[in-house]
């Protein structure tokens, strides 16, 4: 692992060379023309797929380095036309990656260095390089068997290195994983071919493991052992206890990463959450009890359209016996462990929201009476086109963000304008937002989005509660566009 963090070290060392390197010339094009395009001002969560996404449209795309916590990339086109065309757009008009407008720069580079010649596949490496961001849970050695490949894995706080059968094994893992969250919008997945073309795993425990050795164990020794004051460890401790595994989750069908069935597994095995200081272990039921709620602003509807940014949504009730509480049934206790995380304390219509774990197991339709805006107080959502988390290809879009004062809409026809969007906030009698960003949009789209900033956070939950999923009808369109608004990773505009 020594080795690693030299490696890492080095290569920051250049990055950060080159970048000041880059620096010293005020115009773009006083650099002479190079395949090779130098990408900043990132947001912190983006990954190659945003990169890829927002630059294919200029030609197509050799390679892409990350720039860990640099906010930086390194993006190589296979033709310089291709990188003339995204330096030169990229200096008249903005261009957007993951929502965050870059900036582009020729690199001095002609060609960016793959790792241990990565091109090649019979002279590439059979180890990859992780590093974990946004690790809101601890990462331990994980077992992801597939057709062709056996994984070894050894994990050092938010670092793992992979051992595969083959390069081939690798190349295809990289490009179904990286950028791939282990759990939903957290723990996110970047990876690179690693210096080091082996690893040494001499035993399996939490740290390191060998799947090709499962009975590979460092004996204690049978000599004398020191005297334990409380014995033994507890059970739940033991060295077999490594948590159990989720069920089996389908990789999303439209992935650019995801090859042919027989070339890339269709299963990815995620495990269970282990507790942590960030998760307490508090959420033993998938039901969760809202109280604090406004009692005639708050409905069924309104409380779905918060919560649904955070898990699937199956029933929510209003009990009549404690005014202002409701119970939310979501799709698994992660789900409410998620909304507790980001909701709860949060102010909505003036009274602060208290998001806690119900000792129900279960939402039961009993007791249903109207609330006082004349709406009922139970909904099943179960059905649902809006909840967000029904596949592993959703849940794999949803970025989860604890409330901000920037709101990313999306779904919205193309003919709605600023000042369309500003009347729906007055109608409904939310507040207005301050600053509107148009994304730029593919001539065939056949919707919009970008973000709206608000004079706070407090206001843009408001907003969000009331206008998320409104059915914006057009004239002479035959179905209705659902307004879709979640939290944005931007904190200003």
């Amino acid at each position: 692992m020594r080795e690693l963090v030299t490696y890492s070290a080095s290569v920051t060392v250049v990055y950060h060379l080159c970048y000041c390197v880059l620096q010293d010339g005020a115009d773009s094009h006083r650099i002479s023309p190079s395949p090779v395009v130098h990408v900043r001002g990132l947001c912190e969560s983006v990954v190659e797929a945003d990169l890829i996404d927002a630059l294919e449209k200029f030609g197509p795309i050799c390679y892409v380095m990350m720039m860990p916590f640099k906010r930086q990339a390194l993006v190589e086109f296979s033709a310089v036309d291709s990188a003339d065309r995204c330096v030169s757009c990229g200096a008249t008009e903005p261009v957007y990656i993951a929502g965050q407008q870059a900036h582009f720069n020729y690199s001095t580079s002609k060609r960016i260095t793959r790792p241990t010649s990565a091109d090649n596949p019979n002279m590439g490496n059979k180890v990859l390089l992780l590093s974990i961001q946004n690790p809101l849970y601890p990462i331990t050695t994980v077992q992801t068997q597939t057709r062709r490949s056996v994984h070894s894995v050894q994990s050092h706080c938010v670092c793992l290195s992979f051992l595969f059968e083959s390069v081939q094994c690798a190349q295809k893992a990289k490009a179904a994983l990286n950028g791939a969250d282990i759990y939903a919008g957290c723990c996110t997945l970047k990876i690179e071919y690693a210096r080091p073309t082996r690893l040494n795993v001499i035993k399996n425990d939490n740290e390191s493991w060998d799947y090709t050795k499962p009975h590979l164990r460092r004996d204690r020794g049978k000599g004398r052992q020191r005297q334990a004051i409380l014995g033994e460890h507890p059970s739940s401790y033991s060295e077999n206890s490594y948590g159990q595994t989720c069920p089996l989750l389908p990789l999303p069908s439209n992935s650019r990463y995801k090859l042919s069935s027989v070339d890339v597994p269709d299963m990815v095995s995620y495990p269970l959450p282990q507790s942590s200081c960030s998760y307490s272990g508090h959420a033993s039921s998938s039901v969760a009890m809202v109280s604090g709620l406004h009692p005639s602003k708050m409905n069924c509807t309104r409380i779905f359209n918060l919560f649904c940014l955070y898990g699937n949504i199956e029933k929510v009730k209003f009990m009549k016996s404690v005014p202002g509480t409701a119970l939310v049934e979501m799709g698994d206790e992660y789900a409410v462990d998620r909304a507790i995380t980001h909701l709860n304390s949060i102010k909505v219509f003036g009274k602060r929201l208290n998001v806690c774990v119900s000792k129900q197991h279960a939402v039961i339709p009993s007791q249903v009476f109207e609330l006082e805006d004349g709406s009922s107080s139970y909904k099943d959502f179960a059905m649902t086109r809006n909840n967000r988390f029904s596949s592993a290809g959703q849940a794999s879009k949803n970025i989860i963000q604890p409330p901000s004062a920037v709101l990313h809409y999306y779904n919205v026809p193309p003919c709605v304008s600023q000042d369309h969007l500003l009347r729906l906030c007055t109608e409904h009698d939310v507040p207005g937002f301050i600053k509107f960003k148009m994304f730029d949009a593919k001539p065939s789209s056949k919707t919009i989005s970008g973000l709206l900033e608000f004079d706070n956070k407090t206001e843009a939950v408001e907003v969000l509660t009331v206008l998320n999923h409104y059915q914006i009808r057009i004239p002479n369109g035959s179905n209705p566009y659902t307004l879709k608004l979640c939290f944005s990773t931007s904190s200003h505009l």
